[in-house]
């Protein structure tokens, strides 16, 4: 083997080995895998062991980490849910970035920068990490929270910003001969088509191109053809212009409704894993130690006086739109970073004569550490929040020493429902919620409901759940109630664990993590729904009785088989509107008829499900 190949295996065997040891030890350690890849990455680094020379040019590469991140989260937002986002991303997502901006600016004239250089400085640091706040927010299971949803749509409003800013530089940048203006135009003229050709590209051609290599059954191909869907948007957004990862989501936004967006993510994620930890060493590996050293001063006023101005802008703007104290300082802490698009703002204002030189390095310095730091400042923000948190509210007791047979996590209208059976037989119920409006609610009608936190391992011990038979988890949050069974599996073994799905996906999750009864919270209610339905145009009540128990035996058989094959794997077993079309393990469909009572002689009712087991309901 050529000695160049040597070289370049033994840098992917050092960064793979600093990423297996490093990230594991600091996810014990409480600190989280992000900082366990930068801290890997300095150590590894030029100005660490210096085994790499140049990390800028594993950070191009790595950036891909960030493009597949963009989007997979850009498959979760159906073109409705991001249309009802609209006033965050040009509402709140503007009012900060301003405020920040103008805040910023000024910290930069404190530091003795010039106000050009000080207003180009404040502007790349207030390009928050897109890669650092998303993985945070996908650890933690919030990415699909509320407060998740606005950091969400301010990283996407300043992903567009990168355009007009650096359009900017080159504005500020010093006369030079030629139409300046008409450039501009131009270039602005091919963002907007490059945006355009990709809609329509995602519209008219993504759908058929996969259910063509659906039909082939060739799992490396459709694994070719979702990386191939990434990257050719992010190339084509940049040659725009536009930023790759922007060009990524708009191309994982316009899949988000496509039957193959299941199997599209899961050929995606091992690359987005992977490549998203290389970003994080590179960005580790970015750190000058030399220039720190040189400019000490300089860094160590601007890192706490830049974060602290940033996150104080955060919380003040949150503040004013209404959101609540905890989730306004949560938004603060984690955005309270500059970003990967500051070194690209920071490099073209210096190729254009706009920034110094010592000014970028020292800049660039003070973004990585400051992302450096945001992962041990949400730590440190969590362990305060937790230990305020452990005061209990006024009027409400807190769980302790309870041994009841059943332990019931979570009192909405859902477990209010469940308890009726419960209660009925006269079952020991011990009951706990962390909405204290909801228990003062519950304790007018005559509940007991005991204030505790259901994703805290204390506070199950607290609850009783070490001597339940059964611990019924009925919260309404898909992330905590993951939380919980985990937490549950792994310290409870001896109850069983009934446990409230949010959705199929959700359930199929469930499942397959192994708890004993996942129930879907609207499928029962459906079901009854559409037999009262039958039944109030003229449906003979036995034969409605006969189509409600035929749909629960086909959900259960298709429920199995998306266990078994994947999610897209039942979707022929679902009766549609669009026309006769047989499915697996279904009849033909019959042609649609008039009900009433003036209507004809109906047609033979489908074979009776009697005789099936009804299986769980799904």
């Amino acid at each position: 083997m050529p000695e160049s190949d040597t070289s370049q295996l033994l840098h992917v065997v050092v960064l793979l080995a600093a990423a297996v040891v490093a990230v594991p030890v600091f996810r014990r350690l409480g600190l989280g895998s992000v900082l366990g890849y930068l801290a890997a990455g300095v150590a590894v680094g030029p100005f660490g062991l210096a085994l790499f020379a140049r990390p800028e040019a594993i950070l191009h590469v790595a950036e891909l980490g960030v493009v597949l991140f963009l989007f997979v989260v850009g498959m979760e937002m159906r073109p409705s849910h991001l249309w009802a986002l609209r006033r965050q991303i040009f509402g709140l997502g503007p009012l900060q970035i301003g405020a920040c901006a103008l805040v910023l600016t000024g910290c930069g004239l404190l530091l003795g920068l010039a106000p050009p250089v000080a207003f180009i400085a404040a502007s790349g640091f207030v390009l928050t990490s897109t890669a650092i706040v998303m993985q945070m927010l996908a650890e933690r299971g919030d990415i699909a929270t509320p407060r998740g949803q606005k950091m969400v749509s301010i990283l996407l409003f300043e992903d567009l910003l990168i355009v007009p800013l650096l359009a900017l530089v080159a504005f500020m940048a010093p006369a030079q001969a030629g139409d300046a203006g008409g450039s501009r135009l131009l270039s602005v003229a091919i963002a907007a088509g490059s945006l355009a050709a990709l809609v329509a590209a995602g519209l008219f051609l993504l759908n058929p191109l996969f259910r063509l290599l659906a039909a082939a059954r060739a799992r490396e191909v459709m694994t070719a053809a979702a990386l191939l869907v990434v990257l050719g948007a992010a190339l084509l957004m940049e040659m725009g212009g536009l930023s790759m990862a922007m060009g990524a989501f708009v191309a994982g936004v316009l899949l988000s409704e496509s039957t193959f967006r299941h199997q599209i993510q899961a050929e995606i994620e091992p690359f987005r894993g992977l490549l998203l930890g290389l970003f994080f060493l590179a960005v580790g590996m970015s750190l000058d130690l030399a220039v720190v050293a040189a400019d000490w001063r300089f860094v160590l006023m601007a890192v706490p006086l830049m974060m602290f101005a940033k996150a104080l802008c955060i919380y003040v703007v949150a503040r004013m739109l209404h959101t609540g104290h905890a989730d306004a300082v949560d938004r603060a802490v984690l955005m309270a970073q500059g970003g990967e698009f500051a070194f690209v703002l920071y490099s073209a204002a210096q190729a254009a004569g706009v920034l110094p030189g010592e000014v970028n390095n020292a800049m660039t310095a003070v973004v990585v550490l400051s992302m450096a730091l945001t992962p041990l400042a949400a730590i440190a923000t969590r362990r305060v929040r937790r230990r305020d948190s452990e005061s209990v509210p006024d009027g409400v007791e807190p769980a302790s020493g309870q041994s009841g047979s059943v332990l019931m996590i979570g009192f909405g209208r859902f477990g209010q429902v469940v308890s009726q059976s419960l209660l009925a037989r006269d079952v020991d119920v011990t009951i706990i919620d962390s909405d204290v409006e909801m228990i003062a609610s519950a304790a007018r009608f005559g509940f007991k409901v005991y204030y505790g936190d259901g994703t805290r391992l204390d506070v199950l011990h607290a609850s009783g759940a070490g001597s339940a038979r059964a611990i019924a988890v009925c919260v309404d949050d898909r992330a905590a109630a993951d939380r919980i069974v985990e937490l549950v599996q792994s310290a409870f073994p001896q109850a069983r664990l009934l446990v409230r799905a949010y959705d199929r996906p959700h359930k199929l999750k469930l499942v397959a993590a192994g708890v004993d009864v996942a129930i879907r919270e609207t499928f029962a209610a459906a079901l009854q729904f559409g037999e009262a339905a039958l039944r109030e145009l003229d449906v003979d009540p036995d034969e409605a009785a006969r189509v409600t128990a035929e749909v629960r035996r086909l959900e259960v058989e298709r429920f199995e088989l998306e266990r078994l094959a994947g999610l897209a794997a039942g979707a022929g077993m679902m009766r549609t509107n669009t026309g006769p079309k047989p499915a697996p393990l279904t009849a033909p469909r019959r042609q649609a008829r008039v009900l009433g009572p003036d209507a004809e002689t109906a047609a033979p009712p489908p074979p009776a499900a009697a005789d099936e087991p009804p299986g769980p309901v799904a």
